[in-house]
């Protein structure tokens, strides 16, 4: 596994300051409304789903499966792989998973929390292979 930087430092706003500063501490945040009940990722102040402004963070247990990626074998960050990750809890995040063997990677396959270092700011969410 590499601990090449692959990400700028985060912008942090104050609708995202919990996600980072849970990054940080190397936890997973996820929103989810207390009014629909509806799990959600990306940090945002209003669901999704019904638009309530009652959303709480949730720690997310850091486990799930590959929906479906890319492996990226040139550029300035190559090689990387880019993969659409469904976590046990239901919501789907775009993010890299780090590992020393990208083609034996597989759709379907378990994945677990790592995080990835940025240049300056709150580490990334990344995973690699359970």
């Amino acid at each position: 596994m590499s601990d090449k930087t692959l990400h700028r430092a985060p912008e942090v706003n104050p609708e995202s300051e919990p996600f980072w500063t849970a990054a940080s501490e190397g936890r997973l945040l996820i929103g989810h409304c207390a009014a629909c009940a509806q799990p959600h990722y990306y940090p945002r102040s209003h669901c999704p789903h019904c638009g309530s402004s009652e959303v709480e963070w949730r720690d997310a247990a850091g486990s799930g499966q590959i929906y479906s990626f890319v492996n990226v074998a040139r550029g300035p960050n190559g090689p990387f792989t880019v993969a659409y990750v469904t976590l046990d809890e239901g919501v789907s995040l775009l993010t890299h998973v780090v590992t020393d063997d990208a083609r034996a990677l597989q759709i379907g396959d378990r994945v677990a929390l790592a995080f990835a270092p940025s240049d300056g700011g709150a580490p990334y969410p990344v995973f690699k292979p359970a």
